[in-house]
Parts: structure tokens; C-alpha cells; sequence
């Protein structure tokens, strides 16, 4: 697989394939491990200036592994390509912090689920600063590799 050196002076973080792509989809998985085990969490995230911004239900307790370690996060559109639309999946690695987003952050993450699990929701905010990202398709959809988005 190609690697591409280029920082995020030379294309930015939004301009990144991954980045871009992440942002045309409304959820993803995140990927870290919780007490030496390996784990996916489901979360609603949205792009604002090339960081992926993550809303996750406090009840699952995910968001706890997560803040202040290197995650991977990433989606597809594996389950909703139109007919002769290429499939691809992206994926972007890097820290994840605790985030208080602005209203209208807020606003762009839509209306949260009333329960998640039979609990109710109570959002965690979270936000992935990209170093790393990989895009991989099907039919030359779009560059395969890896590239240092910073």
C-alpha cells in the first residue's frame, strides 16, 4: 500500500479523502481497547474544520477508553450505495479528547436517540484530531492508502 507523507500544511485535514468521506455519513465506530480487550462503540459524528466530532451515550461507558488515548474511527457505505455507486470505507487515527461542542455543533449533530439499551441517552462529546487515514475502495472509486494527515 502506498504511503503518502504529505502534513496537513502541504493539503489540510478536510481536504483529506478520509476526512471528506467520514463527513458524508452519519455514523461510525470507533476502535481503541477498554482493560486490554479490543472493542467497537457506535457513535453519531459530524466534520467541523477537519476533526471529527463524536457523540457517544455516557451509559456504555465507551468514552472513558477513549478520552485522552489514539483511537481509530471509521465508516462506510458498504450497506447504502446506490446501484453502481463504488463501495468504500475510510478510517482516521488519531487522539480523541473530551469536547464541549458549540450550539451550533449541537445543531449539527440533529436530535439524539431517546434510549440507547433501554437507558436513557445522555450524550458524551468527543473529538478525533486525525493523524493517520486510510481510504480503500472498489472499481478505482477512489485512491487506496494511507496517508499523514498532520
Amino acid at each position: 500500500m502506498p504511503i503518502d507523507e504529505r502534513s496537513t500544511t502541504e493539503r489540510p485535514a478536510e481536504e483529506e479523502p478520509a476526512v471528506e468521506l467520514i463527513g458524508r455519513a452519519e455514523y461510525g465506530r470507533v476502535a481503541t481497547s477498554m482493560r486490554a480487550l479490543p472493542f467497537l462503540g457506535l457513535a453519531r459524528h459530524i466534520v467541523v474544520d477537519g476533526r471529527i466530532l463524536l457523540r457517544m451515550p455516557r451509559a456504555c461507558g465507551y468514552h472513558r477508553a477513549c478520552a485522552g488515548s489514539v483511537v481509530a474511527y471509521g465508516t462506510d457505505n458498504l450497506g447504502s450505495a446506490r446501484p453502481g455507486e463504488s463501495l468504500w470505507t475510510a478510517q482516521v487515527v488519531g487522539r480523541c479528547e473530551p469536547v464541549e461542542p458549540t450550539a451550533a455543533e449541537l445543531e449539527l449533530f440533529g436530535p439524539a436517540p431517546r434510549f440507547v439499551d433501554g437507558e436513557p441517552f445522555e450524550p458524551v462529546y468527543l473529538g478525533i484530531a486525525p493523524q493517520f487515514s486510510s481510504v480503500h475502495s472498489t472499481d478505482g472509486g477512489q485512491e487506496p492508502g494511507l496517508s499523514h494527515t498532520r
